[in-house]
This record gives structure tokens, C-alpha cells and sequence, in this order.
């Protein structure tokens, strides 16, 4: 495998992180592995490996795996093309071999069958898995219950295996989850998949019924949908897997006789209309429940399932519990933060002679709430005040921090008849001993009817992205003045106050920093990309205006965005 001598990223990740988090899933496989990256340089290896090549993975992560480990008959250093496992490495595909020779860190060699195998650990993270099978060192391999595989076929079952965990662990989506499951099992080991899950309210559903033909997948939706309840006392082998009692086969036989349930019934019919001749089929558990089960069917073309197909799709259905299970958790923890942000955050006034919009998006990798927030209510003087902010951190307790600091701004703006930066002062003070913020960020602004249709707008900026205001023709620009430092420092300092006139036609945007803020791109970048698209749309209607927004400028990031938009109609 070609790479640089000693290559220490992985996609962007450190190799003692890539090791982390790559060590426990290559534990659970049974003979030696290792993971290099698409140099081809190890970034992470299980103890097994370790104990035939005698080398510590501190040996072993790092380096260039070819030049390291790989050696002909004769122990001679083995020339990249003579390697049979750099075209397939390099093809990204999955090849196997019955001999080859590693060397181990006293200098013997290890004669060995190795298979690798694309591995995706999610995200950017993409690499290939290695696994060996020694031969002469079988006393290395724990004892088995039954006669040992051909060394092969149980390579294949550990890569499957291996595969199966990094693919269904590296994600938080239940349905990518299970379009994953799919690719896994067919048509590599079953010709139909069929995926029955358990709902929240105890129902099953035929979540999944798919037919692969070669790389084309047939989704049978006919077949999918609502199921009967889970018989209790049932011997059948769909009703056992969901009620987690065991794994079992099935042939279309196995429900010809008279049916003792509904699912029964619809056991019958998925046989009748895919025409599998044999099924395997497994509880999906996890560690608290049944979340449903798996079953694999094949078509008469292929052996039917025996006995010893099962521990291996037991496995598989284990694997996918877990998965399915913290996806599952995750969702139901992303609902009610969401619920509680968008209950915690303001409805707009009705403000006669001007449009307002709101949005929020909550972060869309964290299952957490965060501090972004956006407010809007009328004074006892008859303007209106505005409001942007960014409770520093993206948890429960800067959510809770967001409305302290919300509230306490709506109660010194009302009472108060100041500047702007004069109730953003005290706010700043009030802040450090009564609640437990430790820094924010804010724009607090208040607009009034002026001559000529015109509005008057008059702001303080606590730490906050700068106001964008864009004229009815498309021409944008930043409102930099009144810029002073976050909430939070204790300086101080007396903050400044600024004006601007709203033009007929013009509107004003007041948004958070996920919407300008990515990855690999400069602040620069985002307030350049966020002008000219706003620019663009500025003849769109504002809820439109909004939305395109949104769609067209925020980045592929981990943080909210909250975001205001004004607009004075044309006279």
C-alpha cells in the first residue's frame, strides 16, 4: 500500500484519535486487524494483531504499513507492485489472499491470509481494514464450541462484522442506519432483507422490505406498513424474534398451516409475494429492550439457511439494535430540546408600518439546545426594540442563560427610557451577579417611524456580527458602528450607540454567528457570502426572502442560527 513513510492525520483527524476510536470496534474482531488511512498508514490495530506481529500498537500506528510489516517468501523487502494488495487497496475494494508474509518485530516471519476490505468510520473518515488469520499460531485464537471455519470464510465474517459496527455506530439517523443495514446484508448475504421494528406505543412495523438484484435494490413498499400485535404465547418464528425469545428459520411451509395470528397471516403473504425459499430471522435487541427483528430471505438460486448461518446474523441484529437504539435516544432528546428552544423563544409583535420574520435552526449535528436567540416587543414610547444575542455554550444551561438574559433586557428596556447603550451597560452589570452567564454576545436595537416613510434605527453592539442592511435595488451593506465588546468582561467601559435610516423597501437582517461561521473559511468568507446572497434576493417577499437565505448561506456546521429580518414597505 503506497503513502508517505510517516503519515500522522487521518482525514483531518490525529492518529491517537482515529486509534481511540476505532480500538474498540476492532476488539471484537477474532483474529489479527489493523485500519490504515488512505495513505496507507496505520491508525489503529487490535491486541490480537499485536500478539502475532509482536509489535505494540505503539510500533505499529503511524507508519506506513507496507514498508513496515510486508516481506516476501523469503523475508526480502516486498516491491509495491509485486504487493497483491495494492490494486485493491487502491480500487477501494474488498480482495483476499490464502498466503503472503508479515514480518514481526523480532525479525521471524509470520506466514498469513489476509482479506481487506473498505472501511467507513463515518463522516469524512474513510480508510481499509486489514485482516489476517495466522495458521501456525493457532493457539493464539480463543477456543471455539464448534469445528473451526475454513480461515477465509471466517475472515469474511470478522470484516462483515467489523463493517457492520463502524458502519450502523457512525451514524445518529434511523432510517440512514437502516439503509446501511440493507447495503451490509444484501445481496452479500441474503437476497431480500426484511426489517419489522417495534414503535414507541408497542406497535410493529414493517419498516423495510428490499430486493437486491446484483447492486439494483427494489423497495417492496406494497409489502411494508402497519403490523398485528405480537402474539404472546405464539411458537412462530417472526412472533419469537419479537418478543426476543430466540432466532429461528423459516421456509414458506412454516406458515402454510393454519395461522395462529395476524402476523402469521402477513408471514404468509411476504412469502407468497418475494417467493424466498428460506429465512433466517433475529431479535433486533438492545441493552433495555426488543426493538424488532431481522429477517433475510433468499431466493431458490441460493443454498437455503442452515443452523450455522444464525450466530453470524444474531450478530448483525445485535449490532443494528444498538445502533437503531442510540439513534433512536438521540431523536427523542433532539425533539424535546428543540421543543423547549422554540418554546423559550418569543412570537412577534404585530408592528403597524413594518414586516418582521423570525427564524431558528437548531444545530444540526448536536442533540443540545444552545444559547442563540432573537427578540421583538413594543416600548411604552411607541418604538420597538429588536433584539440578537448568543449565550456562550450548547447545552441546557445556556438555554436557560439565553432567557435569563432575555428577560432581564425586556424588563431594563421597558422601565428604562435610555439609549440602547445604556440598557445593554446595565444589563452587562446585572448579568455577573445574578445569573450564571459568563459571557454573551448581543445587538440591542430600537426603530421608530421617520420622515418620508423612512425608519429610524438606533443600536449598541455587544460583541455581536454586525447588522446587515439592504436596500430595495440589491445594494447591501454592514452597519459596523456602535460595536463594543461582549457581555461578560467586567471592563467597564462605556459602550457606543448608533443610528441609520431604514429607506422604503430596505431590509434589515440581525442573525447569529452559525449563519456566517464554517469550517476551513475565514469570518471574512461568511460576511462576504451572507451579503451577496442576501443581496441577491432582496426583491423576494421577506418569509421568502428568509427561507432562501437560510437554504443558500448557512454551512455545513455544528452550531444554531437565529435570525431576524425587518423590512419597511415601499411607500
Amino acid at each position: 500500500m503506497a503513502g508517505p513513510e510517516h503519515t500522522e492525520t487521518f482525514e483531518g483527524a490525529s492518529v491517537p484519535t482515529a486509534s481511540v476510536v476505532l480500538a474498540g470496534t476492532l476488539e471484537a474482531i477474532g483474529a489479527g486487524a489493523y485500519v490504515v488511512n488512505e495513505q496507507g498508514c496505520v491508525v489503529a490495530v487490535n491486541t490480537r494483531a499485536e500478539q502475532l506481529l509482536g509489535r505494540s500498537a505503539d510500533d505499529l500506528i503511524g507508519h506506513d504499513a507496507h514498508d513496515l510489516l510486508h516481506r516476501g517468501p523469503q523475508g526480502q523487502p516486498l516491491p509495491r507492485t509485486q504487493c497483491a494488495m495494492r490494486q485493491p487497496f487502491h480500487a477501494g475494494r474488498t480482495a483476499q489472499a490464502d498466503e503472503a508474509y508479515f514480518v514481526c518485530g523480532d525479525g521471524t516471519l509470520l506466514r498469513i491470509s489476509w482479506l481487506i476490505t473498505p472501511y467507513d468510520v463515518g463522516g469524512r473518515h474513510a480508510g481499509t481494514l486489514v485482516v489476517f488469520h495466522a495458521p501456525d499460531h493457532q493457539e493464539l485464537a480463543d477456543p471455539q464450541p464448534e469445528p473451526a471455519a475454513q480461515p477465509l470464510s471466517e475472515l469474511h465474517r470478522l470484516a462483515l462484522l467489523a463493517e457492520t459496527t463502524a458502519q450502523l455506530t457512525s451514524t445518529l439517523d434511523v432510517d440512514e442506519a437502516l439503509r446501511r443495514l440493507v447495503g451490509l446484508v444484501v445481496p452479500r448475504l441474503a437476497d431480500w432483507v426484511v426489517v419489522d421494528l417495534i414503535t414507541e406505543r408497542d406497535e410493529v412495523w414493517r419498516s423495510i422490505v428490499v430486493h437486491a438484484e446484483g447492486d439494483t435494490y427494489t423497495h417492496r413498499e406494497d409489502l411494508q406498513g402497519p403490523m398485528p400485535p405480537i402474539p404472546e404465547e405464539s411458537p412462530m418464528p417472526l412472533s419469537r424474534a419479537l418478543r426476543g425469545v430466540a432466532s429461528n428459520l423459516a421456509v414458506p411451509q412454516t406458515y402454510q398451516g393454519a395461522p395462529d395470528s395476524g402476523i402469521a397471516v402477513e408471514q404468509r403473504r411476504l412469502f407468497e409475494a418475494t417467493g424466498m425459499h428460506s429465512a433466517a430471522i433475529a431479535p433486533i435487541r438492545s441493552t433495555r429492550a426488543v426493538l424488532g427483528a431481522l429477517t433475510l430471505g433468499r431466493d431458490a438460486n441460493r443454498p437455503a439457511f442452515t443452523p450455522v448461518d444464525l450466530p453470524l446474523i444474531e450478530d448483525i441484529a445485535r449490532r443494528a439494535g444498538l445502533a437503531l437504539d442510540n439513534a433512536r435516544l438521540y431523536q427523542r432528546q433532539r425533539k424535546v430540546a428543540e421543543t423547549m428552544q422554540n418554546h423559550l423563544l418569543p412570537q412577534m409583535p404585530g408592528v403597524a408600518g413594518l414586516e418582521l420574520t423570525v427564524r431558528y435552526l437548531p444545530a444540526p449535528d448536536a442533540s443540545q439546545v444552545g444559547g442563540d436567540w432573537y427578540d421583538a416587543f413594543p416600548l411604552a414610547d411607541e418604538s420597538t426594540a429588536l433584539a440578537i444575542g448568543d449565550v456562550v455554550g450548547h447545552d441546557l444551561e445556556a438555554a436557560a442563560g439565553m432567557a435569563q438574559v432575555r428577560n432581564m433586557l425586556r424588563a431594563y428596556a421597558w422601565s428604562q427610557h435610555e439609549p440602547p447603550s445604556r440598557i445593554v451597560e446595565r444589563l452587562d452589570q446585572a448579568i455577573q451577579h445574578i445569573t450564571d452567564v459568563t459571557m454573551a454576545t448581543t445587538i440591542f436595537a430600537r426603530v421608530e417611524p421617520a420622515d418620508a416613510g423612512q425608519w429610524k434605527l438606533s443600536w449598541t453592539n455587544a460583541g455581536h456580527p454586525p447588522p446587515l442592511l439592504i436596500s430595495r435595488d440589491g445594494l447591501a451593506r454592514y452597519l459596523t458602528d456602535g460595536h463594543g465588546i461582549l457581555l461578560g468582561t467586567q471592563t467597564g467601559t462605556r459602550r457606543p450607540d448608533a443610528t441609520a435610516l431604514l429607506p422604503p423597501g430596505s431590509t434589515l437582517v440581525l442573525y447569529t454567528d452559525g449563519l456566517i461561521e464554517a469550517p476551513r473559511h475565514t469570518l471574512d468568507e461568511g460576511l462576504d457570502r451572507l451579503r451577496q446572497h442576501a443581496a441577491a434576493l432582496a426583491h423576494r417577499p421577506l418569509a421568502s426572502f428568509t427561507d432562501q437565505l437560510l437554504r443558500r448561506v448557512r454551512p455545513g456546521n455544528d452550531d444554531d442560527v437565529a435570525l431576524l429580518a425587518v423590512r419597511v414597505p415601499e411607500s
